[in-house]
């Protein structure tokens, strides 16, 4: 088989695996940023629950989570996440919601660009895209209904980059 077929067979292998994997994901994509792992820029996740703002965690508190590492401000921060992520962790893992509503991938964030509706953390790139979020409720609805395909995007583009930086035999 030749390079440009192998090249060809893979990436058909690879869409088949998106078709069929994808739905029944047990872990979905956490936005780490362009670099790194660390989730949300380090910025503790249960702080904007239990002090009402963004505080910056620290490595001395983290937790390997969904592939990622969560910074947390405290021990105690720390170990109520460990105890129920779901309650904590930021929606459509991180990535911006307001992106999310309109079906679309934006990685950057600004950790102080938040809400909380619903007992749900949305992060947003930007305090003008937190506030619409907040106050326009089909937003939250059209986040919900886009994130399989921004999800189905975000594991494609990580199967190609995998794909591209596997090494040659």
């Amino acid at each position: 088989m030749s390079r440009k077929q192998t090249g060809a067979a893979a990436l058909i292998l690879a869409g088949l695996a998106i078709a069929f994997a994808a739905p029944v994901c047990a872990e979905e994509p956490v936005n780490t940023g362009y670099f790194g792992d660390v989730a949300i820029k380090g910025y503790d996740p249960v702080a904007y629950f239990t002090e009402n703002r963004a505080v910056e965690g620290s490595a001395a508190y983290s937790h390997r989570w969904l592939g990622a590492e969560w910074h947390f401000a405290s021990a105690r921060n720390r170990d109520l996440f460990i105890a129920d992520p779901g309650k904590y962790a930021p929606q459509y893992g991180g990535y911006c919601a307001d992106g999310v509503s309109f079906g679309t991938v934006t990685t950057n964030i600004d950790p102080n660009a938040w809400r909380i509706i619903d007992g749900k953390l949305y992060l947003s790139y930007d305090p003008g895209a937190a506030d619409g979020f907040e106050k326009k409720p089909t937003k939250v609805v059209d986040s919900k209904k886009h994130w399989s395909e921004v999800q189905n995007t975000l594991i494609s583009e990580k199967m190609q980059k995998d794909w591209q930086h596997t090494p040659a035999d």
